[in-house]
């Protein structure tokens, strides 16, 4: 699933690319190299940030990641080292390591609470979460600690450049949720459970009234009620449910795309 992030977030990576403020510590300016150029870790700090954001602008997220491990081992006190922190969960992230970023990301988080990539952190760590969403039918850890993420992103930062985004995906993520309710429903009349099968979709309409797949419910839950149980196939109530993406424009216009 490919996630095309609006141009608010395009336009801080970008100027984080080339100035990144460290707070109390000065600020470390990138200007562009060639990226093709061989390995050569035995260099100062300030040439590994340089040919790391090389590798890592032109997505070679492993090679970039060494760059900046290297940075954290032997200049962990370096203007630099902050830098280094988010690209190496940015390398993580982009290659897919999205349990390995989120430790990265709250580490950056912890470490440097007012630094002004937080809101950006903080997006990117719902965005860890929400990337590890799986079938409806499996487990839902990843939906509801997405929902968390982005939400206290919202409450510290109602105002930021990934607002309408996280907005969008708690929207999303929602829906995973009473689509994952709704399939649990399918079991219970698959197996003739037809008791805990209303309880359930009484539960699933009292916490998502306004979820895409509520009217289908209600109509399900009265049938049920008048003790007309479904006699097709069980498959003809399962919901169809992907996570959908979203990309912005520059004028804020939202667009959904399927994954």
């Amino acid at each position: 699933m490919s996630t095309k992030i609006f141009t608010g977030l395009q336009s801080f990576l970008a100027a984080l690319t080339v100035t990144f403020i460290l707070s109390g510590c000065g600020e470390v300016t990138i200007f562009g190299h060639g990226a093709n150029e061989e390995v050569d870790l035995n260099i100062p700090a300030r040439e590994l940030i340089v040919k790391g954001m090389d590798e890592f602008n032109v997505g070679k997220y492993y090679m970039a990641q060494k760059y900046f491990e290297e940075i954290l081992d032997r200049y962990p006190f370096s203007p630099e080292a902050p830098l280094a922190e988010l690209k190496s969960a940015d390398s993580n992230y982009y290659m897919d390591h999205f349990a390995e970023a989120l430790i990265l990301y709250e580490e950056f988080e912890s470490r440097h609470p007012t630094n002004e990539a937080i809101p950006y952190v903080m997006y990117q760590k719902g965005m860890c979460s929400y990337k590890q969403i799986n079938r409806v039918d499996r487990d839902t850890t990843g939906a509801v600690k997405a929902i968390q993420s982005f939400s206290q992103l919202l409450r510290a930062y109602p105002y930021s450049p990934y607002t309408e985004e996280a907005k969008a995906r708690i929207r999303a993520a929602n829906e995973f949720l009473v689509n994952h309710e709704y399939t649990v429903v399918t079991f219970y009349l698959r197996t003739q459970k037809y008791n805990q099968a209303k309880t359930r979709l009484k539960y699933l309409l009292n916490m998502y009234p306004d979820s895409s797949i509520a009217p289908q419910a209600r109509e399900l839950l009265a049938q049920l009620e008048a003790k007309n149980y479904p006699e097709s196939s069980i498959s003809d109530y399962l919901p169809e449910f992907t996570l959908p993406d979203w990309s912005f424009t520059t004028d804020g216009a939202q667009d959904v795309q399927s994954n």
